[in-house]
């Protein structure tokens, strides 16, 4: 292990430390049981050591002496059992507390990331994150540090008992003490990076599962079933060959050693007995002693294998507090309400990885109530410009302005209630119509009072009314409370997109971006989204990207974009009238929309001469 590692293994412990401490009251309660727990344990060596060397070395058998120490035996070992119970109950408590305060701060991290911090990290490595790696801080506070406190705290009351009784065969016993803390250090050293490697495999297969359950049409469409599964099974024998190495190394150093060292003890003490005899150390020492030495054992054995459960929580924490100390979305301190949708890129250039610029030189004015489109060949920047014209990225250089000012100057809720988007792939969640369209926000009037249920509803109804999904809507049996399938299963792809933009026009926002929000809308559909389109015009600015012309012929202002940069610029007749790229395109477009035409007549006409059967 490098010097690097370890002083990142020692911050990560303290870290978590301080979770512990954070309710002091729990832990100085379970800290008060594990010691009182501890004395009434090692209380029983000591009496039957007593009633060896005073009642039966003398052979005086008393029977209220005897009684009492039976009596005072069995109370000490069933309040040892009971405070025990106890502790071990504030301890779950501690970790369950501590496992939930840490998720909770992982998951708000997670949401509030950039979504560059999403463009490389698979989701299954997120999800591995949220639920195996938190779940193994559980087992730390439970297991790692009640283990640890309880035997440390049993070892320190035996050795001083021990002591007590005699200092020759604890001085003894003591010897055995550095050994074993070497084997615990060497141990460390030696399991920390299979550990790490374990980790790192268990997430890449969270990942595979993931990915091959979400593209499971794919896989199986291309036939790739077997490939996948070839590729899950390398790493599942790679994630057992980590394990493998973990149980020999475990298997070794663990509690073979210890038992070893524990017998070399053991064997000393019988012999310092034997050239000492009774007139130095009494059989009811020897007995206690001998005793202790197993209960000092087993601790230390215990201790020892916690360094695997501590080794396993360590390297899931450094996960955890390295996307909980990650960079969040940075957004300004302007809370004034935007005034218009007045929107503007200056100079703008953007790069994904500071290498290959995908956006060069973007200058655009979009005045409030535009109308501004976007097309070009596929990987031209247009939905790149759309995710930064979102705050969603900042720009490389450049600066876009909104309402007049620096995107970048405004705050979270003034930026999100004022510019919104329709992707071309919406997310559609598992529940109901309403749930889909507000998303648990709360709808308010125009003067910024919270809307009633029924005030919500007709916002809500007006919506897909806009959108064309009304009618769909009302049918359904139980009209808004109509849960949607999984992802929205029972939704089209072009119905999805009517969704998320009722999602978007409950709220009113002052600039609306469609992302080829009608590449899965039909002829007439898209007719009705271009008609509420324009109403929306009076209240709000677009944007609007679009492979089918036909969307945009309106608009104020088209930009053409090809490799990052501003081909041509215009409106429609007029880029048609240079008769360039986009004239290009636009002819394309007609002479497809045309064959598919006489396609669809020429299918009707076969369909209308075909003879009818008897």
């Amino acid at each position: 292990m490098t010097v690097q590692q370890e002083r990142v293994n020692t911050a990560v412990l303290k870290r978590l430390l301080r979770y512990a401490l954070a309710d002091k009251r729990k832990l100085t309660i379970a800290v008060v049981l594990l010691f009182l727990a501890s004395l009434a344990d090692v209380s029983g060596p000591w009496l039957i050591q007593h009633f060896i060397d005073h009642h039966i070395a003398t052979d005086d058998y008393p029977m209220a002496a005897v009684g009492t120490l039976a009596a005072a035996y069995v109370i000490l070992m069933i309040m040892a059992a009971w405070l025990r119970y106890l502790q071990a109950l504030r301890f779950n408590e501690l970790a369950i507390d501590v496992v939930q305060t840490v998720r909770k701060q992982l998951f708000e991290k997670v949401i509030n990331q950039p979504l560059s911090a999403f463009d490389y990290v698979p989701s299954g490595q997120l999800i591995s994150r949220i639920t195996n790696d938190t779940e193994s801080l559980k087992d730390f506070y439970v297991q790692v540090i009640g283990t640890v406190l309880k035997n440390v705290t049993l070892i320190v009351v035996m050795l001083v008992v021990m002591s007590l009784l005699s200092w020759r065969l604890t001085l003894v016993v003591l010897c055995l003490l550095p050994v074993v803390l070497g084997v615990m250090v060497l141990y460390q050293r030696k399991s920390a990076p299979a550990y790490r490697k374990m980790r790192d495999l268990l997430a890449d297969i969270n990942a595979s599962m993931s990915e091959s359950i979400q593209g499971m049409s794919l896989v199986q469409l291309m036939r790739q079933e077997k490939a996948f599964y070839q590729q899950f099974s390398a790493l599942t024998d790679d994630h057992l060959q980590a394990q493998r190495s973990m149980v020999t190394l475990n298997g070794f150093m663990l509690r073979p050693l210890i038992d070893l060292l524990s017998g070399v003890a053991l064997l000393s003490l019988v012999a310092l007995f034997g050239v000492s005899g009774l007139e130095l150390i009494g059989v009811g020492v020897l007995y206690a002693f001998i005793s202790y030495l197993g209960r000092v054992t087993e601790p230390l054995i215990e201790l020892t294998q916690q360094l695997s459960l501590l080794q396993q929580a360590l390297v899931a924490s450094e996960r955890i507090f390295g996307f909980i100390d990650t960079r969040q979305q940075a957004y300004g301190d302007d809370i004034q309400p935007l005034t218009s949708g007045h929107l503007a890129c200056e100079q703008v250039n953007f790069s994904y990885d500071g290498k290959q610029p995908v956006l060069q030189h973007i200058n655009v004015t979009l005045p409030h109530c535009g109308f501004l489109a976007l097309v070009g060949h596929t990987g031209s920047g247009k939905s790149t410009l759309a995710s930064l014209m979102m705050g969603f990225y900042p720009p490389g250089d450049g600066q876009i302005l909104l309402d007049q000012r620096p995107l970048a100057s405004l705050s979270h809720d003034v930026l999100r209630d004022g510019i919104a988007m329709v992707q071309q792939d919406p997310h559609i969640l598992s529940a109901s119509v309403r749930d889909n369209i507000t998303l648990g926000r709360p709808l308010v009037s125009s003067s910024g009072v919270a809307l009633g249920k029924e005030e919500e509803d007709a916002v809500i109804w007006q919506a897909l009314d806009t959108v064309g999904l009304a009618t769909q809507v009302r049918a359904y049996a139980k009209g808004l409370d109509t849960l949607l399938g999984s992802g929205g299963a029972n939704l089209s792809a072009g119905q999805k997109q009517l969704l998320a933009l009722a999602r978007v026009l409950v709220c009113k926002p002052k600039v609306l971006i469609l992302d080829e929000a009608t590449a899965n809308i039909d002829s007439g559909t898209e007719q009705h989204i271009q008609r509420a389109l324009h109403a929306l015009r009076q209240d709000m600015s677009i944007v609007v990207i679009a492979h089918r012309l036909s969307t945009i012929i309106e608009a104020d202002e088209i930009l053409v974009l090809s490799h990052g940069e501003v081909l041509e610029r215009g409106e429609h007749r007029q880029l048609l009238a240079q008769q360039g790229h986009y004239w290009q395109m636009y002819q394309l477009q007609q002479a497809g929309e045309h064959l598919q035409q006489l396609e669809a007549e020429s299918l009707t006409e076969t369909v209308s001469e075909a003879p009818v059967s008897d």
